[in-house]
């Protein structure tokens, strides 16, 4: 299973009255769940909390809260959730038969009533009833009991790529758990917890199941030279920046620099420790997708991946791009590949507050010199429209 991970937070009546289910969709609303699990009956409210997307579960005790939410784009979920009060959590018996399609009795994908099943795995028997709900679930939600790794692995196994796997966890290392299980993990977490700081730990633990971690190579220096003013192009992001952290850059996609961010001052301007002097217009940076983008494509809103000198990687907000005429650098560098010796380069500011990443350490670009090993993402792949493609371009 690939995709996004997300954050499922469960707020429905199972956890308390009103005002603690509004406590604890407040506290996630804060940190950044993806979701917000609630009965039908609350969608409403949680719309005037705050933006998020809204699961609902549905039963058919909740006929007389539909017939009142039509018209009502408010009350109308995201997405709706079975289960609750019936097969899935065993308050009705499962079906004699499990084999063919789970009889969820509310789970009608005929006429889209509800899109998701929920599953208490409370014995091997739930388990199969999980997958053969599956069959019939876009998104399949299992909470375990006894368990915590086994049946979840069999279900990771099992379910297929048409349904999103959401298993439910209690704190935010039972998420890390449930995400790196058999690798390849559950794609979401149902959270259950009113504490804010396992709800943010959660979040964190989200984000960084999604990072990259990228191989940084060393390139040898070969080229330093002064040229003309160009356009460049400084990227100010919506975060603050570690001093190890900064963005690839490059004039050939398959060979992209690193230079960090400015967080360190100098005797000329204050730190900056959101923004990075990449480099000019033409140059590529590389995107959490894994693709590039032009820098001169930019804009705020847009995203960037920030890596750090260990390849560790994450995602940061376009804020603003400043685009102004300096004078440039030119910096040619040298990368032993499979097929030999490869030169890559690229245009960079001729500015002491502009650095790069070397083994030696950060140095200013002004300082920077033949023989120096730069630290450089290198990806012997062409690409077209900043995605990966299998045909031969020739970069010089």
């Amino acid at each position: 299973m690939t995709g996004k991970r997300s954050v499922w937070l469960r707020a429905d009546d199972g956890v308390g009255d009103w005002e603690r289910r509004k406590h604890r969709i407040t506290a996630g609303l804060e940190a950044g769940v993806d979701w917000v699990l609630v009965d039908e009956r609350d969608v409403a409210k949680v719309r005037e909390l705050g933006a998020v997307n809204v699961a609902a579960f549905r039963s058919d005790a909740d006929v007389d809260v539909i017939d009142d939410a039509e018209g009502d784009d408010e009350a109308v979920a995201d997405a709706y959730v079975v289960g609750k009060d019936g097969e899935g959590d065993g308050t009705v018996d499962l079906p004699s038969d499990l084999s063919g399609s789970a009889d969820l009795t509310t789970l009608r994908r005929s006429d889209n009533r509800a899109q998701g099943a929920y599953v208490r795995i409370l014995d091997t028997e739930y388990e199969t009833f999980a997958e053969e709900a599956a069959l019939d679930a876009e998104f399949l939600v299992v909470v375990g009991e006894d368990w915590k790794i086994i049946p979840l692995e069999n279900l990771i196994s099992r379910v297929g790529d048409d349904t999103t796997l959401i298993a439910g966890v209690t704190s935010a290392e039972e998420a890390r758990t449930a995400f790196e299980t058999l690798e390849l993990g559950a794609e979401g977490v149902l959270l259950d917890t009113a504490d804010p700081d396992e709800i943010r730990r959660t979040v964190e633990v989200r984000d960084e199941a999604e990072q990259e971690t990228l191989d940084l190579q060393h390139a040898t220096v070969t080229a330093v030279e002064q040229m003309g003013s160009a356009d460049r192009v400084c990227v100010d992001t919506g975060s603050i920046l570690e001093d190890d952290e900064g963005m690839l850059v490059g004039s050939m996609s398959r060979g992209l620099f690193f230079v960090h961010a400015e967080t360190a001052d100098s005797p000329y301007v204050a730190s900056r420790p959101f923004r990075v002097n990449a480099g000019a217009v033409h140059a590529y940076v590389r995107t959490p997708d894994g693709g590039t983008k032009y820098l001169s494509e930019l804009r705020s809103g847009d995203t960037v991946q920030v890596a750090d000198t260990n390849g560790n990687t994450r995602e940061a907000i376009v804020g603003r791009v400043k685009i102004e005429k300096r004078p440039m650098f030119r910096v040619q560098a040298e990368i032993e590949t499979e097929d030999g010796v490869d030169v890559i380069e690229t245009l960079i500011q001729n500015a002491e507050t502009v650095k790069v990443a070397t083994a030696g350490g950060r140095v200013p670009i002004t300082d920077l010199a033949e023989g120096d090993e730069v630290l450089v993402y290198y990806e012997d792949v062409a690409r077209h429209f900043g995605e990966e493609v299998e045909e031969s371009i020739i970069e010089q």
